[in-house]
């Protein structure tokens, strides 16, 4: 009897021991794919800066995004400028996603945002200047194209044809609106510029866009940086 104890007893330490190492593995993978995840997104963050560079860019460029894995998509947004009567211009400026777990980082209108909806850091700011009193607001928007979706893993080619259009839009008390999905760090940068910001569905499509208004009477210039951007393995 005493045999069959010990062997009873060495059986069930054998199995709490495979238990422990199985959730001690499962542990460690975990942490692991979440470091990859994190890293991925860190350097999507800086190759989107890099690759799609709106204002200094000019003709055509080559970049490259680099990640273990995840998911490259585009999605629909628009940015509007708005005076005391209204829409006076909107870019269909669209943003590229990337996802790896939880981890999202987001392009749109030349500013970077990391994390997911509906919060986030601005990693890039947008190319959207303002006197803090008055006088002038330039509204800078890269408008990406039609890049493509890109799922996987590895290098990702980025290739872009920049051109430039400035448009007056004359002088009167201006709003900016931006449709985005993560809004918080979107009104921080605004508020941050000394606008008064608020959140609306603009367009009643369930996304909102953060609209921030700056104070005073001003002269603005819309620059829409026409990225026409390609995207492929």
């Amino acid at each position: 009897m005493r045999a069959q104890a010990n062997v009873v007893g060495v059986a069930i330490l054998v199995g709490v021991t495979v238990v422990a190492l199985g959730t001690l593995t499962a542990a460690i993978g975990a942490v692991v794919e979440e470091d990859a995840a994190r890293a991925d997104a860190r350097r999507v963050a800086d190759g989107f800066g890099s690759a799609l560079e709106p204002v200094e860019a000019t003709g055509p460029r080559r970049g490259t995004l680099a990640f273990v894995e995840g998911d490259l998509r585009p999605v629909d947004r628009q940015v509007r400028v708005l005076n005391g009567s209204g829409v006076v211009a909107a870019v269909e400026a669209d943003a590229l996603v990337f996802e790896a777990g939880e981890r999202r980082v987001t392009y749109l209108g030349g500013a970077v945002v990391r994390g997911r909806p509906p919060g986030g850091s601005m990693h890039t700011p947008p190319p959207i200047t303002a006197s803090r009193d008055g006088g002038a607001l330039v509204v800078g928007v890269a408008r990406l194209g039609d890049p493509g979706a890109v799922g996987g893993s590895g290098r990702v080619a980025v290739r872009t044809n920049v051109s430039h259009e400035r448009t007056d839009l004359g002088t009167g008390t201006f709003r900016v609106a931006v449709e985005t999905a993560t809004p918080r760090p979107w009104r921080a940068y605004f508020e941050r510029a000394g606008a008064t910001v608020t959140t609306r569905d603009l367009d009643g499509d369930g996304v909102p866009s953060v609209v921030a208004r700056f104070p005073g009477e001003r002269r603005a210039w819309l620059v829409v940086h026409d990225l026409r951007a390609e995207v492929g393995a």
